[in-house]
C-alpha cells in the first residue's frame, strides 16, 4: 500500500491541504475516494483518475479539481499542488508551481 503526504514549505505550510480544505465537501469527498484510489492502485492508476503530466508530475482528477503529485522514497506520493480545472489544457503557471515544489523536496534528499 502507497502512502500519501502533502507538500509543505519550509514555514510548515501545507497549500495543498489548505486548498482542499476551503472547496466544498463534496468535492472533499470526491477527493478522498480519489486519495483513497492512489493509495489502493499506486503507480497503476491510471485514465480517467490519473494521468502523466511531465517527468514524474502526475495529475490526480477527481471531479473539476486537479491535484499535481510524484512518487517519492519509500512507496509515498506527495501531492504537491492544486487548483481548480478550467480549461481543457493544465495551465503552465499551475505546472510550474508543482515543478518547483518537487525540485525543492528532490534538492533537500
Amino acid at each position: 500500500m502507497w502512502r500519501i503526504v502533502f507538500y509543505k514549505d519550509r514555514r510548515g505550510k501545507c497549500p495543498p491541504l489548505e486548498f482542499i480544505e476551503e472547496l466544498p465537501i463534496v468535492e472533499q469527498a470526491k477527493i478522498r475516494n480519489t486519495l483513497r484510489l492512489l493509495q489502493e492502485f499506486g503507480p497503476h492508476l491510471t485514465m480517467p483518475h490519473a494521468r502523466p503530466i511531465k517527468d514524474k508530475l502526475w495529475e490526480l482528477r477527481p471531479g473539476g479539481i486537479r491535484l499535481f503529485y510524484f512518487a517519492f522514497i519509500d512507496q509515498q506520493f506527495v501531492i504537491l499542488h492544486g487548483y481548480r480545472k478550467q480549461s481543457m489544457k493544465a495551465p503552465e503557471r499551475e505546472i510550474a508551481t508543482a515543478l518547483r515544489r518537487m525540485q525543492e523536496l528532490l534538492d533537500e534528499e
